[in-house]
């Protein structure tokens, strides 16, 4: 099959999805003349705003269950980035390709790539805002929950894509020298996803796909730690460091000023406002503002762009003010060190409304953080009693277990007084009690609307 031969050919899309992937792919292929089938363990009632939105198109789909016939026999299958290798359906297949590693191998343009633990959805986020302004054609897709298939057939040559991607979808480029970025960034390395890997070297292993595929020529972002230092000696162009706490970096955030030490100048990237708080917002700014001036950007161009830039739904949004309260939605945060950087975001008094499903994360030392919040209000799952604990051996008191977040939600309210933030950062996954993390968010924002909503209907 060559790359763009797929008329007739018979294609399984392995996870349909709900947020891009699998629906990109399965409009792309069948646009392409493919005879594709759409198959997915959830059900058709779960999956229907996507299954309608795919209503002009011949598509045959086994929901509620996959069935061994459909990838034995199929020319190829395109697999969800969180299948692992090793199911035995992707062993049936004849070729496996996900819906990165096609669009990869079809594309021309430039590519500059984001990953890291957290922080990597603002830094792509910021930096096609700024790339946009000079390259009207520039695309963002990846992880953030955008397939690059759904806007490869309208790239013109020379427009730069922006791709965040993850450690699975990374994972899944090994070995095959499809990822050769104009500027790679690796923002941070955390724990996470530790229930989805033996160890966590191999989580920084596939993390370290984002720069091995790259030549001389090209340029990289690494944090200024020792594994940041290990990354660059094996990246094989010339790299640059970023942190917000060591000045030898050429990339330093202080006092809240943004400099990049670049081509013997002294460069001020940060307005002095960003519209979304906190130290970690800024550093992210800094991050995206440098890989655009490394990429050819003017510096004041560059500053000037992020006056405007209004952050990224689902971290740190501000969701909404009722009575002098503000609520932020910041649901992407699934780990620990997430929820402990959104609590230290805020200066006014916080309420914070966590919990969900560990992925076998580590909690030690989170209470640090959230005995500085005016309350906390957990979520029953498998992460409530991890962060209980911590907070019990710190004295730090909480309200929970909740089993809903409307519950939380109103006990957080019931507390609140004007100038107060209402925080969700959960600090865990959402499963179990939400589809992904986006329903979680979504399901936030609509207490939040239907308070305002009280709140403008109500006689003055």
């Amino acid at each position: 099959m060559s790359s763009r031969n797929f008329k007739n050919r018979k294609i399984t899309v392995m996870g349909l999805g709900l947020n891009g992937g699998g629906l990109a792919s399965v409009r792309f292929l069948a646009e392409q003349g493919a005879r594709v089938t759409a198959t997915d363990l959830r059900t058709a009632e779960i999956l229907a705003p996507t299954i309608e939105s795919l209503k002009d198109l011949d598509i045959r789909y086994v929901l509620g269950e996959h069935r061994m016939e459909d990838f034995s026999t199929a020319d190829l299958v395109i697999k969800n980035p969180a299948v692992p290798p090793s199911s035995p359906f992707l062993k049936a297949a004849q070729r496996v390709e996900t819906d990165i590693s096609l669009f990869l191998s079809l594309c021309t343009n430039p590519i500059l790539a984001v990953t890291g633990s957290k922080g990597k959805s603002t830094v792509v986020s910021a930096l096609h805002h700024i790339l946009k302004k000079s390259y009207p054609g520039c695309r963002l897709g990846g992880n953030i929950t955008r397939s690059p298939l759904s806007f490869l057939e309208e790239l013109n040559p020379g427009d730069p894509v922006i791709l965040e991607l993850s450690s699975w979808q990374l994972g899944d480029l090994k070995g095959r020298d499809l990822l050769h970025p104009e500027i790679a960034v690796l923002t941070n390395i955390m724990n996470d996803h530790q229930n989805m890997y033996d160890s966590f070297e191999d989580y920084v292993d596939d993390k370290k796909v984002i720069y091995r595929g790259q030549n001389g020529e090209q340029k990289s972002i690494f944090h200024l730690d020792e594994r940041g230092k290990v990354f660059a000696s094996e990246a094989p162009g010339t790299s640059w460091f970023y942190s917000s706490s060591n000045s030898e970096a050429s990339i330093f955030l202080k006092d809240g000023k943004g400099r990049f030490s670049y081509e013997g100048r002294d460069l001020d990237l940060l307005p002095e406002q960003l519209t979304t708080p906190g130290l970690y917002f800024r550093q992210n700014c800094l991050i995206a503002a440098a890989a655009a001036v490394l990429y050819g950007e003017e510096p004041e161009a560059v500053k000037s762009s992020l006056t405007d830039f209004p952050g990224v739904p689902h971290r740190l949004e501000l969701a909404g003010e009722y009575r002098g309260i503000r609520f932020y939605n910041d649901t992407t945060a699934t780990i620990p060190e997430a929820m402990c950087a959104a609590v230290d975001s805020f200066t006014d008094p916080v309420r914070l409304i966590c919990g969900g499903t560990d992925k076998e994360l580590d909690y030690t030392g989170a209470a640090g953080s959230l005995k500085n919040a005016a309350g906390i209000y957990i979520l029953e799952g498998s992460a409530f009693g991890k962060i209980t604990a911590e907070l019990n051996e710190s004295e730090v008191g909480f309200d929970g277990p909740f089993s809903s977040l409307k519950e939380a939600f109103d006990r957080a309210l019931q507390g609140a007084a004007e100038g107060d933030v209402i925080l969700m950062s959960p600090g865990a996954t959402s499963f179990g009690m939400f589809i992904n993390e986006f329903h979680r968010g979504d399901s936030f924002r609509e207490l939040v609307n239907a308070l305002r909503g009280n709140q403008e209907s109500s006689p003055d």
